[in-house]
């Protein structure tokens, strides 16, 4: 066995790096020149330690990540040294065997990816996917492995593990599944956690409560954490080092409270300017003092009043109520802000304002029209007058159609255009006015990154001059200063076209920079409404109190502070 693969000779040191990255270089072929995503970088994770990538899209922070298991395809060239060192010695990522990686994945080096319902397989047990990570390194009986599961999803946080062992993965929340996945990092006890943007996908609240778990991988299981995410509030929480990435390049490394008091490097200082932060958007312009409005204004776009809104049950089952006799009213150019955790009705409202959800008691008027039993032929002259921004552009683009095709689609649909030739001047100037090259327009969806796309989702809801914006988590999928530029580009045309504004978000901070007033929402009900001042920074419901206290804020000092006080509101 040659000595670039694994060495079982000599146990690691209590002080040896977990992991180390020496002079690392990946290039990827493609059928154009290849492409170097990363880029002579040399990193190590220490024991114990929660060390952070951070980075934009594009920025090499997860092709490192994969990089340390051995999970780059066939089209990647890699130089340099790749190092994981386990209980039995250590692992040449670079030359080992597939063999020598599968025994090495799970044992010593284990990865929580970003999206728990794509790395589940929905047609096993949870029980029966954590038992597989047993089953490949260590012989045991069935009996013997679901004991192990059991025991690993009760230290994770799953209530009752006994009988949730043998539920299947859409039979859990998602953060119960980022918790699943996370015990399937754990059942080896893995001395290195690779975590891919663990909490991206999931409401503040939850969010806190991984970054707990997360915490507690590090502190009571003893487990280094090689943590990649964009969110710099995220950092602050659980990070003890950072390591800054850009076009495949580290720029800058260091201990966290350093690095946010002091960065060394121009890209760092701007990646943390764009964090949105509570205190710094239209709360900063409000005054506490102004009254809040406690009845609709006149002319405005869209009133309810004590709306139901649900969904069908099936096969003689009864319905669900999502929306349980909720007031609120969106008033002239007014953008308010809806907020609250997945599962609480902010996107069943938004679908029910343009007729996708059905109002089954109370009244909801958009734009004069009341949707409740509203005709096809109602909400066909509804439609042009609201414009939608999806969360995941991706997936509501064509990909078979260029974006001016896509931007185009609306004008064609509503009888403005007759073609998408007849409608590219239109286009034209809706791409400039979100700042993309009109030449972008020739381009599929797939040739665009996520914040372009997003731009282009926003060209596309503008098509018809809208009256009223629906925006359903536009850019929680975005990295941080793609997310600004957006949030920017958003209050400029809001203030440019004047259009009134349904904005649906779990991130306060986001909301902050945008909100007129906000809606706070709790399994269907309301339970605070007000001035974005007031929310903010004067709370009345403690429900609002404990996302606050759950939002990180890029701040290492600030955060242990908010961390303790979001201790001390679990369980309201």
């Amino acid at each position: 066995m040659s000595a670039a693969a694994v060495s079982a000779s000599v146990p690691p040191s209590a002080g040896a790096p977990v992991a180390r990255v020496d002079d690392l270089t990946v290039t990827f072929a493609t059928d154009g020149d290849p492409v170097v995503a990363v880029s002579r970088i040399s990193l190590e994770a220490r024991p114990g330690e929660v060390l952070a990538i951070v980075g934009e899209s594009g920025s090499g922070k997860t092709v490192t990540a994969n990089t340390l298991l051995g999970l780059l395809p066939e089209t990647a060239t890699l130089s340099g040294a790749v190092i994981i060192t386990g209980r039995e010695g250590d692992t040449d990522i670079v030359h080992a065997t597939p063999a020598q990686l599968r025994e090495m994945r799970g044992r010593d080096a284990a990865m929580v990816f970003q999206e728990p319902s794509t790395a589940l397989n929905p047609v096993y047990t949870v029980g029966w996917q954590i038992a597989e990570g047993l089953r490949a390194h260590e012989k045991l009986s069935a009996a013997e492995a679901k004991t192990r599961a059991v025991d690993v999803l009760r230290r994770v946080g799953i209530p009752d593990p006994e009988k949730r062992v043998d539920d299947y993965p859409h039979q859990f929340s998602g953060g119960q599944k980022q918790r699943v996945v996370i015990a399937m990092a754990l059942v080896l006890d893995a001395r290195l956690i690779i975590a891919d943007e663990p909490t991206t996908a999931l409401d503040v609240t939850v969010q806190a409560e991984i970054l707990e778990l997360l915490r507690a991988c590090r502190d009571e299981f003893g487990a280094t954490i090689v943590l990649i995410t964009h969110n710099m509030g995220v950092v602050a929480d659980l990070a003890d080092r950072v390591v800054v990435m850009y076009q495949g390049d580290i720029v800058e490394q260091a201990p966290v409270r350093e690095l946010f008091a002091h960065p060394a490097q121009a890209y760092t200082r701007e990646l943390l300017a764009a964090v949105p932060h509570v205190g710094r958007g239209k709360s900063a312009t409000q005054s506490l003092t102004d009254a809040a409005p406690t009845s609709p204004p006149e002319g405005s776009l869209v009133v309810a009043s004590a709306v139901q809104i649900g969904y069908p049950g099936r096969l003689g089952s009864p319905g669900v109520v999502a929306v349980k006799g909720v007031d609120f009213w969106i008033g002239p150019g007014e953008v308010l802000g809806l907020v609250g955790e997945s599962g609480s009705g902010k996107t069943t409202i938004g679908r029910a304002m343009v007729g996708l959800t059905d109002v089954l008691d109370g009244s909801l008027k958009v734009l004069g029209v009341e949707m409740r039993g509203a005709k096809p032929r109602h909400l066909k002259k509804l439609r042009p007058d609201v414009g939608f921004v999806f969360q995941d552009p991706a997936t509501s683009f064509n990909p078979l159609l260029t974006i001016a095709e896509c931007v185009a689609e609306p004008l064609i649909v509503h009888g403005r255009a007759g073609n998408p030739r007849t409608a590219r001047r239109k286009v034209d100037e809706l791409l400039d006015a979100v700042r993309l090259p009109v030449t972008f327009g020739d381009r599929y969806p797939h040739e665009l990154s996520g914040g372009q796309r997003q731009r282009a989702s926003l060209a596309r809801a503008l098509a018809l001059d809208p009256k009223l914006l629906i925006a359903d988590e536009p850019t929680s999928a975005l990295d941080v200063s793609v997310q600004a530029r957006v949030l920017e580009l958003f209050a400029s045309l809001q203030a440019e076209f004047g259009f009134a504004c349904l904005f649906i978000s779990h991130d306060l901070a986001v909301i902050d920079q945008v909100a007129d007033r906000i809606v706070v929402l709790r399994q269907g009900t309301i339970r605070e409404q007000g001035t974005t001042v007031q929310v903010l920074t004067d709370p009345r419901d403690d429900y609002t109190k404990r996302l606050l206290t759950s939002l990180p804020v890029p701040d290492p000092i600030e955060q242990a502070v908010r961390r303790r006080e979001w201790q001390a509101t679990r369980g309201l």
